[in-house]
Formats: structure tokens, C-alpha cells, sequence
């Protein structure tokens, strides 16, 4: 095979994405990125360093595709709506591209700077909806935006891995967790100064 004319690493990162969400992030392989892309698997480091480097420039990738479709859907909305519907739009995102979510879960180490000031500004668009919509101490604000996380994170595995089959609607039930998620913000926020 010859190498195509025009390969960027965005082409290599999309090649990736169709693999991963087709049939999980262990199918992404130089091989088989290299056979969808229909080039030699030398070519690719051109783009990349190796496995690791993919794992990388994915996890990356996929940090900051999360930033832009939760920033998207917290606009013109505050409090309670934003944060329902920035959950419901890292769900939607975890549905439609699974193996980017598994590749962000599989981030590399948070040591890499670059990686890390990513995974921040990801974060901060959670730490400026909780902070504006709530009156939340800047510690509160951390355990607020950890405790969002973890119950999408935690709905959307389990979601991902075939559960939540009974017969009562996910979307119902993500919107229940949401909300007493919420309620329990606006407790923190109307509450009693303390002496």
C-alpha cells in the first residue's frame, strides 16, 4: 500500500475513533489503523509515537471533543438547566462515541502537561456552571464537580456494559439522579450562614 497523500494526525485520530467505537479501544491497534487508513504502519509515525503516542494523542483528542459538546450545551442556561443539560450531553456523548469515552477513561499519566492543562479545561467548564449556579465555597465547588462526574461516569459505564435493562426509561432515570443532584446544590446553597 502506498501512503496516502494528505494524512494528518486529525485523520489518523478520526481513523481511531471509528475503530474504537465500532469495536472497543483493544481493536486499535497500529495494524489495524494502518489497514483502515490503508497504509503501512511505519507511516504512522509520522503522525504518532507508537502505541503510547496514540493512546495519547486519543485520550487528548477525545478530552477535548467532551469540552466543546459540554460547553455547547451549558450555553444560555444556568444553575439547575445548565447542569442538566451538560449531563445529559457527556451521556449522549458516551452513547455515540463509546470508544472515544473509553479512550479518555484510558487517559495517559496526568503528569504530562499537556495532557493535564486538556483534562483541566475540560473540567472547568463543570467548575464555572457549579460555581455560577451555586453558592459553593471553592472546596465545595471540587467535591460538587467530582460527585457530577462520578454519577455519569458510573451511569455511563454501567450503561455501556449492558446494564440498566429493566423497563422504565434511561433518560428518565438520568434526569432523576440529575435532579436530586441538584436539589441537594440548591440545599448547600440556602443554607444558614455558619457563626
Amino acid at each position: 500500500m502506498s501512503p496516502r497523500q494528505g494524512l494528518s494526525l486529525q485523520r489518523v485520530l478520526q481513523a481511531a475513533e471509528e475503530i474504537a467505537n465500532e469495536q472497543g479501544m483493544g481493536e486499535v491497534t497500529l495494524t489495524t489503523l494502518a489497514g483502515k487508513l490503508q497504509i503501512r504502519p511505519p507511516s504512522l509515525y509520522n503522525h504518532i509515537s507508537g502505541m503510547a503516542g496514540l493512546r495519547r494523542e486519543l485520550a487528548m483528542y477525545s478530552m477535548r471533543e467532551l469540552e466543546e459538546v459540554l460547553a455547547r450545551s451549558a450555553v444560555g442556561h444556568a444553575g439547575r438547566e445548565a447542569v442538566l443539560n451538560m449531563a445529559a450531553a457527556y451521556i449522549e456523548f458516551a452513547r455515540t462515541r463509546p470508544g472515544l469515552y473509553e479512550a479518555m477513561m484510558l487517559a495517559p499519566n496526568l503528569k504530562d502537561e499537556e495532557v493535564r492543562r486538556i483534562s483541566d479545561k475540560a473540567a472547568e467548564v463543570v467548575f464555572r456552571v457549579l460555581s455560577a449556579g451555586y453558592s459553593l465555597t471553592e472546596e465545595e465547588v471540587v467535591h460538587a464537580v467530582r460527585g457530577w462526574r462520578s454519577l455519569l461516569h458510573g451511569f455511563a459505564s454501567i450503561e455501556g456494559s449492558g446494564g440498566f435493562e429493566m423497563p422504565v426509561g434511561k433518560d428518565d432515570s438520568l434526569r432523576f439522579v440529575m435532579d436530586i443532584f441538584t436539589a441537594g446544590l440548591e440545599q448547600i446553597r440556602h443554607r444558614q450562614p455558619k457563626n
